[in-house]
């Protein structure tokens, strides 16, 4: 097929050669209410169908939270390395096929032509550079996407830790049940609990080493859950150090006083720190003064790290640690190297005319999205409104003396839970449905404002600034060379080919053709490694 046709093109009167199907959901909710799974088989059968063409095979993954990995994508990869007449790939859009970056490369590499075919787009080794420029762009929104829904649910269990539930699965010791208030909690194991409280007592004594308590503690059945297998002498020790076990837990930095019963009391726990404090944990020293770039450069010259140094009580200079010997390179004023990391930064940075046009294309290329989350949240509503019309019948049954009391309690707990699911499920979509598109234009919007924000930063700021954005930072003989991170490697890439073209017609990309470096129709397609600039 030509370069640059869309799948509305496609010329269906050509023999085409067999292809395969890869489907996606990221998570048991989409699965278990079959509207994912079979709609995106559906769409790329009858596609396959209407083009005339075979299906040799059909990949499918279902992602939870309990199984992690896609061993269906695997096995595509495979089935297509081994299969060199499939060379095609009918997916429902870019962000069931990639969930990062380096799925991109790697899908790539296999030469396929690629159909996606919610977006209308087919995308080849022979595709239009500005196509696979947009792809880059939507590769990039794909993965920012999934980053954004794993945010959400971070978010739900930090509000579950806040309510003094311990918001994953439960330690040694412990099992996870259901609360009385319809909120999954833990709870001490009947048969584990009383030997975590020996192990804590008896290493409290301070007469018995950690191996000494370890080899002891296995001998009265402290093993995994799911293995059988006896701790090893490492899990033993982060029992000991695990704060959960008192009835209060440390969760995203912070502690929280928990609700569930305790195995053991807070002083009991401070005891056994204290003992374990003196056998051997290192004490540190904080520096005396924070520089930005220290441990952030390494010397061109030697390879050790560039550190800074007050002089006369007011410059600051950055000097090789010389740890491998004498080294060549000068000292060098904090300055300098400000105005070369603000150098790297601008070089991420957009127009603002390119930035609108990638806005605009991506809100229409994406439309689907919102779609998708509101026919969820429909779905969820109706499912949440049933419950509650069982509850108030049965509530009326209660009243008229149908039921029992414990019978409606019991029953009404249950049904509470399954609409607090319901509940966190709506508010799930709800945030994805109006971020997705957001906070890849605010990405976007970082790029683009990034050399402004690190010239007005104090050094911390500019430090995690610079962290988030580039790797690799090298400085020799006044040259400052670095690696830019995901997902800005592909924006500075897009921004020098827009900067080498005439930016006046790039709102038509029809007429303009952009490219990610090594990506032109007349080269090797595969993305290359970030590249540096001087």
């Amino acid at each position: 097929m030509a370069p640059g046709k869309t799948i509305s093109e496609a010329d269906s009167s050509v023999r085409l050669g067999p292809a395969v199907v890869y489907a996606r959901v990221s998570s048991k909710d989409q699965e278990r209410e079959g509207f994912s799974i079979p709609a995106q088989l559906g769409l790329l059968r009858e596609y396959a169908a209407r083009r005339g063409q075979a299906v040799a095979h059909e990949f499918v993954d279902v992602e939870t939270a309990k199984r992690a990995g896609r061993p269906g994508f695997s096995q595509m990869l495979l089935f297509l390395r081994g299969n060199p007449d499939c060379r095609t790939l009918l997916v429902e859009k870019t962000d069931r096929l990639y969930r990062n970056l380096k799925d991109w490369v790697t899908v790539d590499e296999l030469t396929v032509e690629i159909h996606f075919v919610k977006e209308n787009v087919i995308l080849s080794r022979d595709s239009r550079s500005s196509e696979k420029f947009m792809h880059g762009i939507k590769v990039l929104m794909a993965k920012n996407y999934i980053d954004n829904l794993s945010e959400e649910t971070r978010k739900g269990m930090l509000e579950k830790a806040r309510q003094g539930i311990w918001p994953s699965y439960a330690p040694l010791g412990y099992v996870n049940v259901m609360g009385p208030n319809g909120k999954r909690t833990i709870a001490p194991d009947a048969q584990l609990a009383t030997v975590v409280a020996r192990l804590f007592e008896r290493y409290a004594t301070g007469q018995h080493s950690l191996r000494q308590i370890a080899a002891l503690i296995r001998t009265e059945g402290l093993t995994f859950r799911k293995s059988g297998n006896p701790v090893p002498l490492s899990t033993v020790h982060k029992i000991l150090r695990n704060r959960i076990y008192t009835g209060d837990f440390d969760f995203d930095g912070a502690t929280y006083r928990g609700t569930y019963v305790p195995i053991v009391s807070r002083e009991l726990w401070e005891q056994v720190q204290t003992i374990l404090d003196g056998r051997g944990t290192k004490k540190t020293h904080k520096r005396k003064d924070l520089f930005a770039f220290s441990g952030l450069i390494t010397c061109g010259h030697c390879g050790c790290a560039l550190v800074g140094e007050i002089k006369k009580g007011l410059y600051v200079y950055y000097h090789c640690t010389g740890y491998k010997g004498k080294c060549p390179e000068p000292y060098t004023r904090q300055e300098v190297l400000e105005r070369k990391f603000t150098a790297l930064l601008k070089q991420i940075s957009f127009s603002d005319e390119v930035l609108a046009w990638v806005t605009r294309a991506l809100r229409e290329s994406h439309g689907d999205e919102k779609k998708f989350h509101d026919e969820q949240i429909a779905k969820l509503q109706r499912e949440h409104g049933r419950i509650q019309e069982r509850i108030d019948a049965m509530y009326i049954d209660k009243l008229d003396g149908r039921i029992d009391a414990d019978s409606f309690d019991r029953k009404a707990v249950e049904w509470r839970a399954e609409q607090a699911r319901l509940r966190g499920d709506i508010d799930t979509h709800n945030a994805a449905s109006q971020t997705y598109i957001q906070e890849g234009i605010k990405l976007l919007e970082l790029a683009q404002r990034a050399a402004t924000l690190f010239e007005s930063q104090p050094a911390t700021e500019k430090r995690k600034l610079l962290n988030s954005v580039l790797s690799n930072c090298v400085w020799k003989e006044g040259e400052l060379v670095a690696d830019y991170r995901q997902p800005f490697d592909i924006l500075a890439d897009a921004a020098a080919t827009h900067r080498r073209m005439n930016p006046a017609t790039l709102p038509n990309p029809d007429k303009t053709e952009i490219w990610l470096p090594g990506m032109d129709s007349n080269h090797d397609s595969r993305l290359q490694r970030p590249l540096s600039y001087h």
